[in-house]
């Protein structure tokens, strides 16, 4: 196996990722003081948009698992430096971690981010293999407020949501085996789609605390956010994350997590009571 670079390798999923992989890999980070401690990995610094030390940090790499950059109004640009520094650099393929229904006009705004940075991938000549995730569900219970309510406009619609383990050991089961999934789009979930009236019910359930979901309207959400002070287009992502769930754009169920891991998706109630033992 060629020389792998993990890229976000100080973030959850990058770091998880470098140390379940074997091989010889490198790690890439923004400030190494933050690198995690994986025997017999490398480490490089480079940012996203600085495609010059992007390029040197991948010299002599076979394939990049590419974590998205993290959420700001010039994430599209920086994902294209990054892929056109990979290019230069001989990289021959990418695995990306993008998002379910990555689409041009996705109701979630930020699944738009992903289609286009894919686009580019795919544009650019190298071999790649996109992850597209659904929501975390290790996010969930962050989505409660203190007074115990889940609020959003997510009607009754469902997210097939997917714990961030079972993403690791899916991107790890590719990176063993790279070139087996070149060209491949895999749907990462959990067995099932839940409504936020069944996340709330799970919730109360294994931890004991009392959770209920309270649908909103549009003009509800965002008033209900304003007080954050965030920009419009940070507003926009987090309401259309729930209207992505009322329009059906995270409700469908995959495969994909057990046929490449070789065991079961995690539910939510296997994650909340792992959460909760630990």
């Amino acid at each position: 196996m060629g020389l792998i670079v993990i890229t976000g390798a100080s973030g959850r999923l990058g770091g998880r990722v470098a140390r379940k992989l074997d091989g010889p890999k490198r790690l890439l980070v923004r400030d190494r003081a933050r690198a995690p401690d994986v025997a017999g990995a490398e480490v490089a610094v480079a940012e996203y948009r600085d495609g010059e030390a992007v390029w040197r940090a991948l010299e002599g790499a076979e394939t990049v698992f590419m974590v998205s950059a993290a959420e700001t109004p010039d994430r599209v640009a920086e994902h294209r430096s990054f892929v056109d520094a990979a290019a230069r650099a001989g990289v021959r393929r990418l695995v990306y971690t993008s998002f379910a229904g990555a689409a041009p006009e996705a109701a979630f705004t930020l699944a738009r981010d992903h289609w286009a940075t894919e686009e580019h991938i795919r544009r650019s000549g190298l071999g790649f293999t996109f992850l597209r995730d659904n929501l975390y569900a290790d996010f969930l219970p962050s989505m409660v407020g203190a007074d115990g309510v889940i609020r959003g406009p997510a009607g009754d619609g469902r997210a097939a949501v997917v714990a961030q383990d079972d993403i690791v050991d899916a991107a790890v089961a590719v990176l063993r085996d790279p070139a087996a999934h070149d060209g491949r789009t895999y749907d990462l979930t959990g067995p099932v789609a839940l409504s936020l009236a069944e996340v709330a019910a799970t919730i109360s359930s294994v931890t004991g605390r009392e959770v209920r979901y309270q649908a909103e309207s549009l003009s509800e959400a965002y008033a209900s956010r304003a007080s954050y002070g965030a920009p419009q287009w940070q507003l926009d992502a987090w309401v259309s994350t729930y209207t992505a769930m009322a329009k059906g754009e995270l409700a469908a169920v995959s495969t994909a997590v057990p046929e490449l891991t070789g065991h079961p998706a995690t539910t939510l109630a296997e994650l909340l009571s792992r959460g909760a033992a630990g």
